[in-house]
């Protein structure tokens, strides 16, 4: 059996673990319940919560803005008032924006790494510098604490639906304690490298990918609409040929559809994980000529003041250089954005 956060040593006034009625994961005989800290109640942080509720687990959510913890409240979970509620938990994730965020919460005078009981797993799911990953260890480390980078490739709907790509990083003890709950949350866990920075690299990669990916097909569906070709007729070539990808599906459709609102990922957040990817490209002498262009192009949505929208809005982008007078607004409205 895989080791177990419940066998680690804690204060004797949390209560024990019950054995879960789940199915058991390849290569357990016991799947259990856990006490469970959720931080960052965004789009993403709150399917976490959702789903670990499903699961059986005792979530505790904690959030900036208490009120984005009522409706997981009224779904069965506890709300932490402040991060020191959070001491005596089994595992606490961590999904916040940007490395500011996550260095606030975990590295303040009342974050994580200070209210934090020896042996618990903090696992952070948010996109962020593998630097920060890799001092958020050594931090840790000095108070018996564990980390795990896992962020996660797919949006929020693929977390609703568990339909994540999860990266997995650090101490091999530490991965394998929280193992089930990672598995929980998508298709596939991917254990990178016992360096928690590496997965937020592959992160970083996984998300350049994307970008190019939307401004290239933004491009093409624009090329094929102004030369007359249907929309429709050039997703359907383009998603069941050669390219038939999840990306090109899923963007696809919403470049066809001029359907970039609600933003799964939204302009500043891509803006920011190709400044980091970038960020590592220099710092390890990488060229990485498409990255700058795309990176380019976000920071052009947000000086038309389109930071409301989806990433793939670059297809809305390419359309309107070539022309095009695409009616999509930040509502998904069919009246035409300024």
């Amino acid at each position: 059996m895989n080791p177990s956060i419940a066998d680690s040593a804690r204060p004797s006034s949390v209560a024990p673990e019950i054995p879960g009625s789940l199915p058991e994961r390849q290569g357990q005989t016991r799947f259990v319940h856990r006490r469970v800290g959720v931080m960052g109640l965004g789009h993403m942080g709150q399917a976490f919560a959702a789903n670990l509720i499903a699961d059986g687990h005792q979530v505790f959510v904690w959030d900036r803005n208490p009120e984005r913890t009522h409706v997981l409240q009224r779904s069965g979970a506890h709300a932490a008032v402040r991060l020191a509620d959070l001491s005596h938990y089994d595992a606490v994730i961590s999904s916040v924006s940007d490395d500011d965020a996550l260095a606030a919460v975990a590295l303040g005078a009342e974050g994580l790494v200070s209210v934090l009981a020896a042996q618990t797993v903090h696992i952070s799911m948010s996109t962020v510098s593998p630097a920060l990953s890799g001092r958020l260890v050594e931090k840790h480390a000095l108070h018996g604490q564990a980390y795990v980078a896992a962020p996660v490739l797919g949006n929020p709907d693929a977390a609703q639906a568990r339909k994540l790509f999860v990266l997995a990083a650090g101490r091999p003890a530490a991965v394998e304690k929280v193992r089930p709950l990672l598995e929980g949350f998508g298709q596939r866990l991917f254990v990178i490298a016992e360096s928690a920075a590496a997965a937020n690299l592959v992160k970083l990669a996984g998300n350049v990918l994307t970008a190019t990916a939307l401004e290239s097909m933004g491009e093409v569906l624009a090329l094929l609409r102004k030369g007359g070709v249907d929309p429709g007729v050039a997703f359907d070539v383009i998603t069941n040929s050669l390219f038939d990808s999840q990306v090109h599906r899923t963007y696809g459709r919403k470049i066809v559809e001029q359907h970039y609102s609600p933003a799964g990922m939204a302009v500043p957040l891509a803006v920011k994980d190709l400044w980091l990817a970038l960020a590592e490209a220099e710092r390890e002498a990488v060229p990485m000529p498409a990255a700058s262009l795309v990176h380019d192009r976000l920071v052009g949505m947000l000086a038309r003041g389109w930071a409301d929208l989806d990433w793939s809005a670059l297809g809305l982008l390419a359309a309107r250089d070539a022309g095009l007078d695409d009616a999509a607004t930040a509502d998904g409205a069919s009246s035409p954005r300024p």
